[in-house]
């Protein structure tokens, strides 16, 4: 069955410093282990044919599909604060671009496709474990509703992958709304390449922001654009307890979706300085450090605009200083809205931040874990008789009596209709918890064994329904069961 992908790819018409145009490394004996079938719908794909011999040959870089672009794009990024002029894609393809049926344009890009000039010595490769966990957790993410690339295959090589151990290999094809990062300005600016700034910023603006195109200052509007995204993004991680773990600039897209799941991990008791990353040393990308570490990133951007705001640099920089200042508020505004529907308030009141401030201290104290207790708040909003579940997650502290009777008069004030309907929606029941995710990847590392792989991603597919025969999913780690560190995989 032939294989047609409708490439039409808008980054590889640009100078060919963006990119190195190159091939995969071919695999020796690819095999399909998931393809996404709800995404090949969306974009337009047949699956049958990406799931015949020709179509898994394509998703492994063995075979070149027509129109694909098969480029390497080039970017840089501060990595944990200290810069790197040149990064790139080390061990990723860019296939090309396709216009969905929703008529928005997407990026396929093959990960774990071999050795490219921007590997730094590294092999290229991927192993089937970091693959897998990516696969779950970003289709995690986008069934919670999270802005967030998308996994659309995994397949396994035939090849050996050596990192502490000799590991099975594995390729990704990964869909994002774009893979142009923070760092991709960062590459050229740091080269004085105004030209390629201004390029990369108008074809950003092109297909991310088309409406800058008509503002008064476009390339304010594009930095606002991205600003206001990203406030909204990070809100999102911290409102389900998700921790991204290498929140470096090339890390950080001009879309606003969260791409690279390395090291993350969704946190089980609250607390902000929660880190898994092994290589988080310091804990800069803690739990509670997201959002002052994505203004920080943010600000790199606009100090790679510079040149666009204004002719003089003073200028320049006066105005991007503003544009950031919207950062917190706008960040402040999505988290606190945000808290308040976990809460179940439908009205703002000045009250509601140390309303949210004393269930967050009374969880952080008793070690309370965080996605049960949103989700039990929803229980305890339509029956107090879920009380006394709510209560045993904080334990000795006898924290929550005081404060939901605070929580009580606040909801009294309100109407009632639906509101344990609407917490449901919003408190997922199903995160993907750090060992059963670990315990997933073992399986289908160390026996080839995808049944829990697949038993997960069908959970997690529907987080904010009641699954009881799944319970086992939503309940917190045992103590022996924990995962203390993640890892990046590379």
């Amino acid at each position: 069955m032939p294989v047609q992908i409708p490439f039409d790819t808008s980054y590889a018409r640009l100078p060919e410093r963006f990119f190195v145009r190159m091939a995969p490394q071919a695999v020796s004996a690819p095999r399909l282990v998931r393809l996404n079938l709800p995404l090949c719908e969306a974009l337009g794909l047949d699956p049958a044919a990406l799931a015949s011999p020709e179509g898994v040959e394509i998703l492994a870089g063995n075979r070149v599909a027509e129109g694909a672009a098969f480029i390497a794009q080039a970017y840089a990024g501060h990595q944990f604060g200290h810069f790197n002029p040149q990064l790139g894609d080390g061990r990723a393809i860019l296939l090309g671009e396709v216009v969905g049926r929703d008529g928005q344009r997407r990026d396929l890009q093959l990960k774990g496709s071999g050795r490219t000039p921007f590997s730094r010595g590294g092999d290229g490769r991927a192993a089937i474990g970091p693959v897998l966990r990516e696969y779950i957790i970003s289709e995690a993410m986008f069934a919670l509703g999270i802005p967030t690339t998308r996994s659309l295959a995994a397949v396994l090589t035939g090849d050996q992958v050596f990192r502490e151990a000799a590991l099975p290999g594995a390729v990704l094809t990964r869909v994002a709304a774009s893979h142009i990062r923070v760092g991709t300005f960062q590459f050229f600016a740091a080269r004085g390449d105004a030209e390629a700034v201004r390029l990369l910023a108008d074809h950003v603006i092109a297909r991310h922001y088309p409406e800058a195109a008509a503002a008064e200052a476009p390339y304010r509007a594009l930095l606002e654009g991205v600003i206001a995204r990203q406030a909204g993004l990070v809100a999102q991680w911290m409102l389900v307890g998700f921790i991204h773990g290498v929140m470096n600039t090339d890390n950080t897209t001009v879309s606003g979706e969260t791409i690279d799941y390395g090291p993350c991990a969704f946190m089980d008791h609250y607390d902000p300085s929660t880190v898994f990353s092994s290589i988080d040393h310091a804990g800069r990308y803690a739990y509670g450090n997201q959002p002052r570490i994505l203004q920080w990133n943010l600000a790199r951007l606009a100090e790679a605009l510079l040149p666009l705001l204004a002719e003089d640099e003073q200028k320049a920089v006066d105005l991007a200083q503003e544009s950031l200042t919207g950062f917190v508020a706008q960040f402040q505004s999505a988290w606190l809205d945000g808290m308040r529907r976990k809460l179940g308030l439908a009205t703002a009141r000045e009250e509601d931040a140390a309303l949210i401030a004393g269930l967050l201290g009374a969880m952080q104290e008793a070690g309370a874990d965080f996605t049960q207790t949103f989700r039990l708040l929803g229980e305890a909003a339509e029956d107090p008789a879920a009380d006394a579940d709510l209560a045993a997650l904080f334990g000795a502290t006898g924290a929550y009596a005081p404060w939901a009777a605070q929580w009580r008069a606040r909801l009294a004030a309100e109407p009632l209709a639906a509101r344990a309907t609407a917490m449901r929606a919003v408190n997922p029941a199903f995160i993907p918890r750090n060992h059963m995710v670990e315990a997933a990847l073992a399986a289908a590392t160390e026996r080839e064994d995808f049944a829990p792989f697949e038993e997960l991603l069908s959970v997690l597919a529907r987080p904010y329904e009641d699954q009881p025969r799944h319970a086992r999913y939503a309940a917190p780690p045992e103590p022996e069961q924990r995962v203390l560190q993640t890892f990046c995989g590379t």
